[in-house]
């Protein structure tokens, strides 16, 4: 017995990587959600904490919001690289938030080890019907007959559904739109449906698509590269002549950086199983999330450099900054 622990702790000190393999994971993992608890970001982490209980074991949400995700990625950040922190991280925690801080207090590249995008959700340009638009052409031709006069309504500075509004700007040729923020996606939305703001861009969400649906608000196009599968009679920006108009946000699983290779390759492994499971993409596609297949570490770090590189000009020419 001595001799076979000698040896198995000999090889694990090596770096014997079928051992850790073995062995890890053999307590609870814990997954930090930067975000208050029963927001949009539980709706892919919740169930796929479940989804990993076969195969991992229990995965523990740890919901840490602050400075609009900030605080939650940087306690990621500079949480132990053992496999048993995981962070799940977004447009907000790996894009948005590095590039317009004026301090950033960790790099999303150097400091995280990405290891699944989960989904891809897309910004809405949402119309109330009294506005008498049903297209982005309808509102782009509207802009130009009645210059400056046009405003939209957002969820809060900074947020995608901000950035995607100010992309549409800038893409559109649109920029004399103002901009008004709202204290979150609800007020935002519930003020729509009342007629009191007439333009928004919000995030696709099934409460949108639904009010869409009942014809209570238009959504005139959506920032995603393909139309959504849960609304496939929205077109979208690129289909409406707004060329480069793509502006997504993504829930995906990262780990600090250093995390040993196989943990990685076990999470990675496990979230494809899950990716394949027609409940967990039926909860995903109900909240106006599209699936995502950039499930491998290496996709995913790819994806991760795309989406920086998409929005970094957008947000220097807005002048965007955290201070």
């Amino acid at each position: 017995m001595r001799r076979r622990t000698f040896l198995a702790l000999g090889a694990a000190a090596l770096g014997n990587k079928p051992v850790l393999a073995q062995i890890w994971p053999n307590h609870p993992i814990r997954l930090i959600v930067p975000w208050a608890p029963g927001g949009v970001n539980d709706v892919a982490a919740r169930p796929w904490a479940e989804m990993m209980r076969g195969s991992l074991g229990p995965v523990v949400i740890d919901n840490i919001a602050g400075a609009g995700s900030i605080v939650g990625a940087m306690t990621a950040s500079r949480a132990a690289p053992d496999g048993y922190t995981l962070l799940l991280g977004g447009g907000a925690t790996h894009v948005i938030n590095p590039i317009a801080s004026t301090r950033p207090i960790y790099d999303p590249v150097r400091d995280f080890d990405p290891i699944a995008i989960l989904s891809i959700s897309g910004v809405g340009i949402v119309a109330h019907p009294s506005l008498g638009v049903s297209s982005l052409q309808d509102l782009m031709a509207l802009d130009r007959a009645k210059p400056g006069t046009l405003s939209y309504a957002s969820p809060g500075v900074g947020s995608a559904a901000h950035l995607g509004g100010e992309m549409f700007k800038f893409r559109a040729d649109v920029r004399d739109i103002v901009h008004v923020p709202y204290r979150g996606g609800g007020p935002a939305l519930a003020d729509l449906v009342a007629g009191q703001i007439k333009l928004a861009a919000l995030n696709i969400t099934s409460e949108v698509l639904g009010l869409h649906r009942s014809g209570a608000i238009r959504v005139l196009g959506v920032s995603t590269p393909k139309r959504i599968g849960a609304a496939p009679d929205i077109p979208t920006g690129e289909e409406s002549g707004v060329k480069g108009f793509v502006a997504l946000n993504f829930a995906g699983v990262f780990a600090p950086a250093g995390a040993p290779k196989p943990a990685i390759e076990k999470v990675a492994a496990a979230t494809r199983v899950a990716m394949a499971d027609p409940d967990y993409l039926k909860i995903l596609a109900s909240s106006g999330f599209e699936p995502s297949s950039d499930t491998d570490p290496v996709s995913a770090a790819r994806f991760v450099v795309a989406e920086i590189e998409r929005w970094r000009p957008v947000i220097q020419e807005i002048g965007f900054k955290l201070e």
